[in-house]
């Protein structure tokens, strides 16, 4: 039985379905796609490697947190992803940020970070709210980029040139003055392999098709000065001198001790995680959907896959991990075609962790710094500034704004920053687009002596209320009645309706009448939930402007008698 006049419970908010691109990649899966799989994950595998250890050096912890971060968060973005050949595993975009925290909180906080930001990722996928993501605007995006290129380049200077400088600070300033007061202790064999690595990379052929470019450019350049270090004995700093012998396999799961106190001091950093996180992975996502056949990525699968192993990671020592462009476009060149080449991937590097960590000791840390120069110049985007010119001062500001703070502050106060100019800049620009205008009557009719008739465009929001609230100070003498046509007025907020309720007692207090014409849906909807059209007067609410001048021979109740034309 239907009980009358009583509303229906609101539905629940409907979740996204956990489906892995897994179950749908493996239909019709044969022998001829796991052999490509598996080539693909070897060749990733290879890439990720020294990757892994730079980035994981960069960031202030141990090297093997890097193939550790590698291998567990890399599993599990590529079995519960929602890309079909996305890589996951630690990025340089990271580096900065992890730094700072580390520097500020310690390692056993950016652990818990990590795990806060993995949960803020999975509960984003899970709301559905993958979406928002793309709402950033671009010059945001294109400006901390540029800023983390220029930090990650600035943070690898002590390894190119071999300085001895101990522990390098994470401010800004504080990194060049500390830079430039150890420049005595400058090594010119730790300098020689790390230029020597640039070059390398930068000459390595990449042309589809050559016999070189089948073999990663890091890898060889790895190896190569690798041995010419420990074959000439070169006094330069190692992996295994700084950090001791890497531990073969993976640490036994660890949960560090934390309480609510610290999961509020460290709200920030995790949020940080979790947005950059988020947007690096959508964008390579969508940069691999380019390159790929294969349906589109599902964004809410994505980040909630990335937020499990964001959550995971940690408990065996992994640092924040999210997708890679790098190493997809890796994957997807070497003919993957499922996520079976991630994991295969990440099996590799368990592989080379159990069996060959010791070796990684001898790898010079020059040469590992001249790799991430290479990946910081392939961040940068130079030419972006060259084409400032071509776009808005507004578009200027937000992406100089955003890589000036990214770089002299971090990146979550630029992101902020940038948020809050794009919102007073689009409000703007929305409220310069909307417009009061005088009517123009149709040739043969004219406005009644004392109706002055306005028609209004675009949206009545709080950005643009100040144009209402001045009509009344601009009517001429004499004025006995005013209609607003409003046709093509969009929409309207509650700011709007506001100034237009007091714009309506102003009217009042001197006399005048207001009318309104042609209201559409959602203005006229918005002023019958507030009553308003009742203390307007439902009669003065017409569907046109003629009908406002009285066509039926007797004026609407808002206009005094003898307005009719």
């Amino acid at each position: 039985m239907v009980v009358a006049n009583r509303a229906d419970p609101m539905p629940p908010p409907q979740l996204h379905r956990f489906r892995p691109r897994m179950r749908d990649a493996l239909r019709g899966y044969d022998r001829r796609r796991l052999l490509a799989d598996l080539g693909a994950g070897v060749t990733v595998a290879i890439v990720a490697l020294p990757l892994a250890l730079a980035f994981a050096i960069a960031s202030g912890v141990k090297p093997e947190q890097g193939l550790i971060t590698a291998v567990v968060a890399g599993l599990l973005i590529s079995a519960l992803g929602g890309s079909t050949v996305q890589i996951g595993g630690p990025a340089g975009a990271f580096i900065v940020i992890v730094y700072g925290i580390v520097a500020r909180y310690g390692v056993a906080n950016l652990l818990i970070a990590t795990v806060m930001a993995g949960a803020l990722m999975f509960a984003l996928g899970l709301f559905k709210l993958g979406v928002m993501i793309r709402y950033i605007p671009v010059s945001i995006v294109i400006g901390f980029t540029n800023g983390i290129a220029v930090l990650i380049a600035l943070s690898q200077l002590r390894d190119l040139m071999g300085l001895q400088t101990g522990k390098m600070p994470g401010d800004f300033f504080a990194v060049v003055a500390t830079l430039a007061r150890h420049l005595d202790s400058f090594n010119p064999y730790a300098f020689a392999i790390g230029a020597g690595c640039v070059v390398l990379l930068a000459l390595w052929p990449r042309r589809p098709g050559h016999v070189l470019s089948r073999v990663p450019g890091p890898i060889v350049a790895l190896v190569v000065l690798t041995l010419l270090a420990w074959g000439f004995k070169l006094p330069v700093e190692t992996i295994a001198s700084r950090f001791g012998e890497l531990p073969r396999g993976l640490p036994p799961v660890v949960l560090p001790s934390f309480s609510w106190e610290t999961v509020q001091r460290l709200a920030i950093p995790a949020l940080t995680i979790a947005l950059l996180g988020a947007i690096e992975s959508l964008l390579c996502a969508r940069v691999a959907d380019g390159l790929i056949t294969a349906p589109r990525h599902d964004a809410n699968q994505e980040l909630m896959a990335q937020g499990v192993a964001n959550m995971v990671a940690p408990f065996f020592g992994g640092i924040p991990a999210t997708g890679t462009i790098a190493r997809t476009i890796t994957n997807v060149k070497a003919g993957a075609t499922s996520p079976v080449a991630g994991i295969v991937h990440a099996v590799v590097l368990l592989a080379v962790l159990l069996a060959a960590a010791p070796l990684a000791g001898l790898i010079p840390l020059a040469a590992l710094a001249g790799i991430l120069m290479f990946v910081a110049w392939n961040m940068f985007e130079g030419h972006q500034f060259s084409r400032l010119r071509l776009f808005s001062p507004g578009y200027r500001l937000l992406m100089l704004g955003t890589f000036t703070l990214t770089i002299v502050f971090d990146l979550t106060v630029a992101v902020e920053v940038g948020l809050v100019l794009s919102c007073i800049f689009f409000i703007w620009r929305m409220g310069q687009l909307f417009s009061v205008r005088p009517h123009v009557a149709p040739p043969g009719t004219a406005l009644p002596e004392g109706v002055q008739a306005f028609e209004l465009y675009g949206s009545l929001f709080f950005g643009a209320v100040g144009k209402i609230e001045a009509l009344p100070e601009q009517l001429p003498a004499g004025t006995r009645a005013v209609v607003l046509e409003m046709q093509r007025l969009v929409l309207m907020d509650s700011s709007g309706l506001d100034a237009l309720v007091q714009m309506q007692r102003t009217l009042q207090r001197q006399g005048v009448a207001l009318v309104l014409a042609n209201v559409n849906e959602q203005p006229l909807a918005l002023m019958r939930k507030t009553g308003f059209e009742a203390e307007l007067g439902a009669e003065n609410i017409v569907p046109s402007v003629a009908a406002a001048f009285g066509d039926d021979a007797r004026p609407p109740a808002g206009l005094p008698p003898g307005s009719a034309p």
